[in-house]
This record gives structure tokens, sequence and C-alpha cells, in this order.
């Protein structure tokens, strides 16, 4: 499946002050997408625009060709969001959130789910609840899920937070896989990517009276 993503003359505006304005991009199957700027220039909120979260702005966002609201529940199966915080219900282990995900997915084998939290360091740790974790095993049992026959587009807030340096290399690895084999990452992050194929978005070049480039 080729995918692309087009932005067109998105503007967002929060709190009567216009955040960006202008911004146009057409992103594609292999790209990682790095949206920068600094804090207060709207990287989350266009994140939450495109995981349909937020409908505040204007301008068109086009999936495959298609408007996204006439295409909105199949774009919604091929997208996989990972927000700023960890997304995990602290009551329930790992094993049990990536379960109750996959579920939603249409289900996985219970080997499989094994296998995604080995890959993100967290076997051993499978079976306790979440709230008795760190920060770093939070997030990265939310990550297990990017390892679960993951859908074609990823929208990520700041992935690599409370992650180690092993972590980091082992998420970008896979997130330069997910680009080889055609899938699109967008995604906020303050880590210094050197990734070949990546793409800066930055929004102070789309802020109110800004030259558009």
């Amino acid at each position: 499946m080729v995918i692309n993503l087009e932005l067109v003359n998105l503007e967002c505006e929060r709190e009567d002050r216009i955040l960006f304005t202008g911004l146009s991009q057409r992103l594609s199957g292999g790209d990682v997408v790095q949206i920068e700027g600094p804090n207060g220039s709207g990287k989350t909120t266009l994140l939450r625009v495109l995981t349909t979260l937020s409908n505040d702005y204007s301008g068109e966002i086009h999936w495959c060709g298609q408007p996204l609201q006439r295409v909105k529940y199949d774009y919604l199966q091929q997208l996989l969001y990972i927000g700023h915080l960890p997304g995990v219900k602290k009551n329930l282990s790992p094993l049990e959130n990536l379960r109750w995900y996959a579920s939603v997915r249409g289900g996985q084998a219970q080997s499989t789910l094994e296998t995604a939290l080995a890959a993100v360091g967290l076997l051993g740790f499978e079976d306790v609840p979440c709230f008795q974790l760190s920060a770093g095993q939070q997030r990265r049992a939310a990550l297990a899920r990017l390892y679960l026959n993951p859908p074609p587009l990823w929208i990520l807030d700041e992935p690599f937070t409370a992650i180690d340096k092993r972590g980091v290399s082992a998420l970008e690895d896979l997130i330069s896989q997910h680009a080889e084999r055609g899938g699109l990452t967008v995604l906020t992050t303050h880590q210094d990517m050197k990734l070949a194929n990546l793409v800066r978005v930055n929004l102070t070049q789309y802020r109110p009276g800004a030259r558009h480039e």
C-alpha cells in the first residue's frame, strides 16, 4: 500500500493566538517527519489535529488523495498514536495493557505479545502492575505496540522521553525499519536524529508574518 498524507494551508489557533498558519506539506511512505519548534509553537497541537483528536483548525488534510473526513474510519485503522503521556492503565501489567490493545486491533498470539515486550526490555516485568514501574518502563510498555503488526502511519509525541540510550537506539532502528517498509512516521522529539530519510518541519517558519519556504 502506497500512502501519503497531505497538509494544505493548515492554520491552528489556541487561546486567541495563531500558532501556525499556511502549513502545507506532502508526507509520503518512507518518510520520517520530525516536527520542530520551541515550546508553545504548536507541535503537540498539530499531532492532535493529525490524529483527529482536535478539529480546531482551518485548511485541509488529505489521506491517500482523499479528504480526511471522507475516509476517517480507514485512516484511523491505519494509524498508531502514542502521545506525550505513556497511555497505559497503571493498574494493569504491561502484558495486560498490550493484550487489551491487541484485542482492539484484532488480537495477537500470547507469544507475539511476549516477543514485543522482550523487544522493549520488559521481559520479566510483564506481570508487574504499571504503577510499580518506572516512567521509562511505562513508556516502553506503550512503545511495545509498535512491534505488533503495526499500521503504516505512526504519530509519536516525544517517544524517546524517559528511556535510556539503549532504548533510544532500538527505537531509532525500529523507526528506520518502518520507513524502509514504506511506513510513515510523524513525531516530535528533542533527540538529535540522524536518519537518512528524515524530513524536518519547523513550525517557526509558519508563524504569522513568517516567510514560508
